[in-house]
């Protein structure tokens, strides 16, 4: 109330020095009684007060005039400024986001330079590989068992109404995506009810193996083992090619979307196939969906288990190589890890990653993307920030960061390691650091002799063929940068191993995180190198809830629970088969007995 009456009061003495009488409806006091003044001195006040009065009417206008000029300036700053933003928002919001994040620099080295003491001291609480896993699952076999029902409905399709036609496939890429094309074919021609013809194989530029199909597996026992599901032939028949002039390029040609549903082949491809009797689908990858009815579903899983078996060639070195490396992994048992390093030329210069080389390393491999890819690096709506890549997990890992990983995980320096991989970025230099961290470790180069390994050299398909089969007979398999190798191995080994993959797969994220810590101490990146592999191991048991046509993950990294039921068929049979033979001997003593054909 007092704060009211001040205010008014100063209001109304405002409006009396400027000489004009209050409003009579006023709530404001009465004026005091005037003093009397002189005429003189009354003139100079309304002289001074008119004064007064101009100079701020004056003062006002200007700079009314000012605050308006300045804010159509600030107006045409701003619609400036936001047109620029709207043209140039993609790369303006690009540099932002590069500004904000953080980017990880390769300190690796450096790091276990730090740590190297610590390293080297501690065997003391290096782990057991038979107690390396603390989670263990069986899977419930599937009742009744779906085997016999698919192949009594294949069977009975096929004699009912005959083949509908021949197929041919161009299974291309690596080894294993050629193994995904030839599970597919197969379950293919059993949407169809076609006659497979085996699959060739397109020459790649960046594999360069010109093997076929005989060169890598065994295609008598291809065939034997998909009679009664789909009928598999070496060649078409004479009358057929003779159509086509024996030219298969003259054969109708069909290009299949990726992942196509099995109604898609049905309505689209088989109308085609009977009109024509042989159609030819190339390439053939990833086209057809993960998700196709239980009894296609089966073809897959037979056709990946028990019909791809490797060459005689393949299969006798394999073997070989597998007992060499059980005799030496004798202090641990007979028990060995294996390691898919992907640390080649050809991979770090596509990862876009770089490490210690500096700008010399920069400028080889700019030159090496350019040599193998041309301009594909150079579109602008590529982006390679090498330290953004490395901190979000895409960079390779190098044998350093391996060997850091694993020691920190309790794996002790009397570990044996089998390295898969094709030729390392400057062999000798990255792998010096996991030597001295795992002196046991072997590669095929070092396990077989020049001799042996001749007939491979050239053949990079056949090469990796001899690192799947020693990583598949491993204890532990680690794998450090995703790709067909390692989802198929990982599948492979739950099929084999009672859903229970036995495999480390490392949070790269969270790894690189660690590495780049300049203060972290030994114990502190053990306690979470120790949790990254219970996670791992956590991950690896679980098994994708899978119901009526709704798969969506890959079965050859999942095969559990539809391809279980195919290894307890053939159990309850008596079949032992896999891919290879193992000296007994040596297999009793590492506590395993992989069956065998």
């Amino acid at each position: 109330m007092a704060i009211n009456t001040i205010m008014k009061n100063k209001t109304y003495n405002v409006v009396s020095s400027e000489g004009s009488g209050g409003d009579g409806n006023s709530s404001s006091p009465p004026s005091s009684p005037r003093r009397q003044t002189s005429g003189f001195s009354q003139c100079r006040r309304r002289l001074r007060s008119k004064v007064q009065l101009q100079y701020f009417r004056k003062d006002s206008l200007a700079a009314g005039i000012f605050v308006r000029r300045n804010i159509q300036f600030l107006l045409l700053l701003f619609f400036l400024y936001f047109s620029g933003l709207m043209m140039c928002v993609g790369r303006f919001s690009d540099f932002l986001r590069h500004s904000r994040e953080p980017i990880a620099i390769y300190k690796s080295h450096v790091l276990l330079e730090k740590l190297w003491h610590d390293i080297e001291t501690d065997n003391s609480t290096a782990l057991e590989l038979s107690s390396v896993w603390q989670f263990k699952r069986r899977m419930k076999v599937q009742k009744p068992c779906p085997v016999l029902a698919a192949r009594r409905r294949l069977g009975s399709v096929e004699v009912s109404s005959g083949p509908a036609g021949y197929l041919i496939v161009e299974a291309n890429g690596g080894l294993n995506q050629q193994r995904s094309a030839i599970c597919n074919a197969v379950a293919v021609a059993g949407i169809l009810n076609a006659v497979l013809v085996i699959p060739s194989f397109g020459y790649n530029s960046v594999w360069k193996d010109p093997s076929e199909f005989r060169d890598i597996y065994d295609e008598d026992h291809f065939i034997a083992t998909l009679e009664g599901y789909v009928k598999v032939v070496k060649e078409l028949p004479d009358e057929l090619i003779s159509k086509y002039d024996h030219n298969i390029s003259n054969i109708p040609h069909l290009r299949v979307e990726a992942w196509a549903p099995a109604k898609h082949y049905l309505g689209e491809v088989y109308p085609v196939l009977q009109e024509q009797g042989v159609i030819r689908i190339a390439p053939f990858a990833n086209r057809l969906a993960m998700n196709v009815p239980s009894h296609i579903q089966l073809l897959r899983c037979i056709t990946n288990y028990r019909a791809l078996r490797f060459s005689a060639p393949i299969t006798t070195l394999a073997q070989k190589l597998v007992n060499r490396m059980i005799e030496r992994s004798s202090m641990t048992g007979g028990k060995y890890v294996s390691v898919h390093l992907r640390f080649e030329e050809d991979m770090v210069a596509f990862s876009c990653c770089l490490y210690d080389g500096g700008d010399a390393e920069k400028s080889e491999m700019h030159s090496f993307r350019e040599k193998g890819w041309k301009g594909k690096f150079k579109r602008k709506d590529l982006d390679f920030v090498a330290g953004r890549n490395r901190i979000d997990g895409k960079c390779p890992l190098t044998p350093l960061e391996v060997g850091m990983m694993l020691r920190g995980m309790g794996f002790g320096s009397n570990t044996s390691i089998y390295l898969a991989s094709g030729k390392i970025y400057k062999r000798e230099q990255h792998l010096a650091p996991l030597l001295k961290m795992f002196p046991l470790l072997y590669t095929k180069e070092s396990l077989a002799t020049s001799d042996e390994l001749a007939p491979f050299q050239g053949y990079s398909s056949r090469l990796a063929a001899l690192d799947y089969t020693v990583c598949l007979f491993s204890e532990v398999f680690v794998t450090t940068h995703g790709g067909n190798f390692p989802h198929f191995l990982m599948g492979h080994r739950r099929f084999l191993f009672n859903g229970h993959a036995k495999t480390i797969r490392p949070d790269k994220r969270m790894l690189v995180g660690l590495l780049e810590n300049m203060t972290v101490s030994w114990k502190d990146f053990k306690d979470d190198m120790e949790a990254m592999l219970l996670e791992s191991d956590r991950k690896g048991m679980m098994i994708p809830r899978v119901r009526k046509f709704n798969r969506k993950n890959s079965i050859y990294t999942f095969p559990l629970p539809e391809c279980d039921c195919l290894q307890s068929h053939d159990s309850s049979r008596g079949i032992n088969n896999t891919l290879i033979v193992l000296d007994p001997q040596l297999e009793a003593t590492r506590g395993r007995v992989p069956v065998s054909d």
